[in-house]
């Protein structure tokens, strides 16, 4: 068995064929491998070549059947499937397209394979990538494929044992498809398309689905691997990436929420994010020192503490958080953004991600409970105070307008008079705050610092105004607009860039 058809064989990488194009390529390199023949014995009926029979999916060439479903050639098809080669009794009507193929079926197979290779255009302008195309395509399933080899890998690097084999065994097979000849495809088709997507140059610079920096290393990956010169060669590209990338949806990607499924809670990427960084946020030069510090022992493997962000709207608490991932995305950090009613999944979201080799940040964004809701104990229990152990690479970062994140009121201390222990009330209101160890106080800016703000954003964004005119401006703006904040500064920027 050769080429194309050998993927069945795979072990490891077996779920690559459940990829619609991918399917679809080798399922045409198989036609091409396994060839006409001019003359077969009448015998011999044409269950399935590369497509198998509709009446018995698994069947090979039954011993006996009715003549009608004899053929002489096409490889091992049934006369009357439409994807037959001509037979030798084949009515003139039949007209040979190419060899060992008819007119409808050769126009069946060219529509297949010029739908996948707009495919891969598609994937180009989707995900920025450019050169060989097929390639890049096969390299991007290789990189996405989380298996037994690869989350190995991931964490280790080179691994050894009967794993390293299989894998071994998988690349020698996926090897032969990026040296595949389309050029004989082509020509029995009567179409010319390689050559199109074989040296692509992409128009999606600014692409964002992948992080410029991995989206080029895919693509210089797609190199190395089809100039591989054996198997070893290609496995040892793949694990090298594998190791400093990381693997699949984790590995490539910066932002995930959570949604909930038949199966249980799905990690799902975001793929569309902003991208803040701290420097673009003027001012709280305390506050983003010590959410510097706190994640920069974290990524570096220091003992790090949940964060709590607090404070008035507006003043970038958010936004701060957006540009930690920034800053440490290349180090390994990964956000995973959590609502409150979400929060009976955290122990399935923490299952999947304790075993992997990046630091995890599970983001809940404007935290606070009102009387009635009790899901801040079970968020308790999550975040200390249960039988498991956290796991080391995953904190927990909150933002949020309230101190206490638990809504408090002067009649909960009349409601303590009847309380025979009013310190344990007291108590079970700021048991949660206290589960962050650290805790910054994101202020509004006064007047001055205000100023300052609207100066910086007026000078980045190229606002060309009088320093008095804007300032004048910018005052008269966040008295009709809620009061100085951050966020209103960027409003009343954005405002005079709209009136150009």
């Amino acid at each position: 068995m050769t080429g194309a058809a050998r993927v069945k064989e795979l072990f490891v990488y077996r779920d690559l064929q459940r990829e619609k194009l991918f399917s679809e390529m080798v399922s045409l390199m198989e036609r091409m491998e396994a060839g006409p023949r001019a003359n077969g014995p009448k015998e011999e009926l044409c269950a399935n070549g590369p497509e198998l029979r509709a009446d018995d999916p698994s069947a090979g060439p039954r011993a006996s059947g009715p003549k009608e479903e004899l053929c002489a050639n096409g490889p091992k098809l049934r006369a009357d499937d439409p994807s037959a080669g001509p037979r030798a009794d084949a009515p003139k009507g039949e007209t040979p397209c190419g060899p060992g193929l008819r007119a409808d079926d050769a126009e069946r197979l060219r529509s297949i394979y010029c739908g996948c290779l707009a495919d891969l255009v598609e994937m180009a302008g989707a995900y920025g990538f450019e050169g060989n195309l097929w390639h890049a395509y096969l390299t991007y399933l290789l990189v996405n494929d989380e298996n037994a080899f690869s989350t190995a890998c991931e964490i280790v690097g080179k691994v050894e044992g009967s794993i390293n084999e299989i894998a071994r065994h998988d690349f020698a097979i996926l090897q032969k498809l990026y040296a595949w000849d389309f050029s004989a495809l082509e020509k029995k088709l009567g179409v010319e398309g390689m050559r199109f997507v074989s040296a692509y140059r992409h128009v999606n610079e600014q692409s964002k689905t992948f992080n410029k920096r991995i989206r080029d290393r895919i693509c210089s990956l797609a190199v190395s691997l089809a100039q591989a010169r054996d198997a070893e060669e290609f496995m040892r590209d793949m694990v090298d990436f594998y190791h400093e990338f990381g693997v699949g949806k984790l590995g490539l990607h910066k932002a995930f929420r959570v949604e909930r499924t038949e199966a249980g809670a799905q990690i799902v990427p975001i793929k569309n994010i902003a991208h803040v960084h701290l420097d673009d946020l003027v001012g709280y030069e305390i506050a983003k020192r010590k959410l510097i510090e706190n994640t920069e022992a974290f990524v570096s493997g220091r003992r790090a503490n949940n964060c709590l962000l607090f404070g008035d709207a507006g003043t970038g608490k958010s936004s701060s958080i957006k540009g930690i991932l920034n800053q440490y995305y290349d180090r390994g950090l990964r956000i995973i953004e959590i609502y409150k009613h979400q929060f009976k999944d955290l122990n399935d979201v923490v299952a999947q991600i304790k075993s992997r080799n990046y630091k995890f940040i599970i983001y809940m964004d404007d935290l606070s409970f009102e009387d009635f809701e009790v899901e801040y104990k079970y968020l308790k229990a999550v975040i200390e105070g249960g039988l498991e152990k956290k796991p080391e690479n995953v904190l927990i970062y909150a933002t949020s307008n309230r101190r206490h994140l638990v809504r408090e009121k002067f009649s909960d201390k009349e409601e303590r008079r009847d309380d025979l222990h009013t310190s344990d009330t007291v108590q079970e209101k700021l048991s949660l705050v206290n589960r962050f160890g650290v805790q910054i106080y994101f202020g509004a800016p006064d007047k001055k610092e205000y100023q300052q703000i609207v100066t910086e954003l007026a000078k980045k964004n190229g606002v060309d105004m009088a320093q008095d005119e804007l300032l004048a401006e910018a005052n008269k703006w966040e008295i009709a607009h809620g009061g100085r904040s951050g966020r209103t500064a960027q409003q009343f920027i954005d405002y005079l860039l709209g009136r150009r």
